[in-house]
């Protein structure tokens, strides 16, 4: 439940209570897939059912309200990641003005420059340090997600 913010899990409380209508404190399988699938989770039948397995901790057939919130939250992180890294793609892909597949450490540089003017020459090549992992002199994809994912 600590992955998941206030929000979320009252949202998950009031789906959880309008399908739990004869208070029995637990839902079906079936009624996590619509649930889901409310919420705009796309997850093929098969997939839910093996996360269901994982969750249902103690094996009743039947998910509470925590587990069913520990499989909520294994769709809602995933989807927020997936959604950070298609972002994170497409910045990059802007900055990757040749399509090379990388940028280089002067465009890098830049855009921290950008981020946060405060920083000085070293403490720019302190960070280019850390993140050209390879050092290649270059940033692919891969290092500028690590960077922007701290």
């Amino acid at each position: 439940m600590d992955m998941l913010d206030e929000d979320q899990i009252t949202a998950l409380q009031k789906a959880f209570d309008s399908f739990d209508t004869d208070n029995k404190g637990y839902i079906t399988p079936e009624t996590v897939g619509v649930i889901l699938r409310m919420m705009g989770v796309k997850v093929s039948e098969k997939h839910l059912q093996e996360i269901i397995a994982e969750t249902d901790e103690d094996g009743s057939g039947e998910l509470e309200f925590e587990e069913f919130v520990q499989l909520s939250a294994k769709f809602l992180i995933e989807e927020d990641e997936e959604a950070l890294k298609t972002e994170l793609k497409e910045a990059f892909r802007i900055y990757d003005r040749g399509g090379n597949g990388y940028i280089t450490i002067e465009t890098l540089k830049d855009i921290l420059r950008e981020l946060d003017s405060r920083l000085t020459e070293d403490d720019l090549d302190a960070i280019i340090e850390e993140v050209d992992e390879d050092a290649s002199g270059t940033i692919d994809f891969n290092e500028f997600m690590k960077m922007m994912n701290g």
